[in-house]
C-alpha cells in the first residue's frame, strides 16, 4: 500500500512533506544566517512513516551538521561545509571565517507532488566569501515509493555542478590535505544522537565503521545504517545508494564511503575521499544519489533485497 503525498509551503523558508496527514520532511532553502555554518538549503526534520526523527539538526559537536545537505569541505581552499577548516597535520583545525562559503537558493524550476511521488527542482548559486559566484548548481529531489507494508520510501537526489570561475574548482576533503581518513565531502547525511553507536551494513554484511570508511563505491555501491531509538522501543534503517553511473567511466572521479557510527552517526557519498580533482572552467560534472528511509532493524538482505526492486 502507498500514502499520499502532500506538500505545504512555510513561512517562504521551506517545503514541507506529509505521508497523509503525518509529517514525512521539510526542505529548508533559505536556512539559518549563521555565516559560519555555511548555510546552504538541508532536510531537516527526516521522519520515518511512523514518525521516527532520523536526522539530526546543529548537534553539539558540529552546529553546521543539518540533516541531509550538499557540502564540499575543501574546494580551492574555500570550506562549502561549514565550521572549522582544516588546515594541515601541523595546524590542525582552526576557525577562518574568510574561508567559509554558502550555497544561495535561487530558483525552484519544479515543485510538483502528485499520489505517492513528490519532485523538485531547484537551481543554486556556490558562493564564495567576500561574495564571487564560483558555481552553479541544478538540483533534483524525488521522493517516491512510499510503501507502508515495508514502512518505507525512497529519496533520489541529483546534482549538476557547473564551474563558473576563470579557472579550476579543486575537489579535496580532509585526507587530501593531510588528515588519515578523513575524506568527507559531498552529500552528508548527518543522524540524531541516539543513532551513535547504530550498525553499519554492507553488501556483504554488518560491517564496523572503521572498516567501511573509504570503501570504494565500486566495491560497495550501497551501505546501510541501523540503530535503536531513545524514547520509543523501535529502530530505524537508512539506505544509502548509489547510481550506477556514478562509478562508470563517465564520472568526473571515483567515489568512496565517508562512515561514522561513533564518536557520531554519519554518512556521506565522498567524491575526493583520498585525491583531489579539478573542474576546469564551463565545465560541469553530476552524480545520482538514493537514500531509503524504513522503519525496524533491517539486515544486509533485506536492504539488498529492497533496492534491487527500486530501478533507476
Amino acid at each position: 500500500m502507498t500514502a499520499r503525498l502532500t506538500t505545504v509551503h512555510t513561512l517562504g523558508d521551506r517545503i514541507d512533506v506529509r505521508a497523509g496527514e503525518a509529517p514525512l520532511l521539510s526542505y529548508v532553502y533559505r536556512p539559518d544566517p549563521d555565516a559560519f555554518e555555511a548555510p546552504k538549503p538541508y532536510f531537516h526534520p527526516v521522519r520515518t512513516l511512523a514518525g521516527r526523527l532520523v536526522s539530526g539538526y546543529r548537534p553539539n559537536d558540529h552546529r553546521w551538521h543539518k540533516g541531509l545537505q550538499m557540502t564540499a569541505s575543501h574546494l580551492s581552499g574555500q570550506n562549502f561545509w561549514g565550521g572549522v577548516c582544516y588546515l594541515g597535520p601541523e595546524r590542525g583545525y582552526e576557525r577562518v571565517p574568510e574561508r567559509v562559503g554558502s550555497m544561495r537558493h535561487d530558483a525552484f524550476t519544479t515543485v510538483a507532488g502528485a499520489d505517492d511521488r513528490f519532485e523538485l527542482g531547484e537551481r543554486l548559486t556556490w558562493v564564495a566569501y567576500g561574495g564571487e559566484e564560483w558555481a552553479a548548481e541544478e538540483r533534483g529531489v524525488t521522493v517516491h515509493s512510499v510503501d507502508t507494508e515495508s514502512g518505507s520510501y525512497a529519496l533520489d537526489w541529483s546534482i549538476r555542478l557547473t564551474n563558473l570561475r576563470a579557472e579550476p574548482l579543486r575537489f579535496g576533503s580532509p585526507t587530501t590535505a593531510g588528515r588519515e581518513m578523513a575524506g568527507y565531502t559531498g552529500l552528508q547525511w548527518r543522524g540524531p544522537r541516539d543513532f551513535t553507536g547504530g550498525q553499519v551494513l554492507t553488501p556483504d554484511g554488518p560491517a564496523t565503521d572503521q572498516a567501511t570508511m573509504g570503501t570504494a563505491a565500486a566495491d560497495a555501491p550501497w551501505l546501510g545504517f541501523t540503530a535503536e531509538h531513545d524514547d520509543v522501543d523501535a529502530h530505524s534503517t537508512l539506505l544509502f545508494a548509489h547510481a550506477p553511473e556514478n562509478g562508470g567511466p563517465d564520472a568526473i572521479h571515483p567515489s568512496h564511503w565517508f562512515v561514522r557510527s561513533t564518536p557520531i552517526p554519519s554518512v556521506a557519498f565522498s567524491w575526493a575521499f583520498f585525491e583531489e580533482f579539478a573542474l576546469p572552467p564551463g565545465e560541469s560534472f553530476a552524480y545520482r544519489y538514493r537514500i531509503v528511509v524504513a522503519d525496524g532493524a533491517w539486515d544486509h538482505e533485506r536492504a539488498a533485497a529492497h533496492l534491487a526492486g527500486l530501478p533507476w
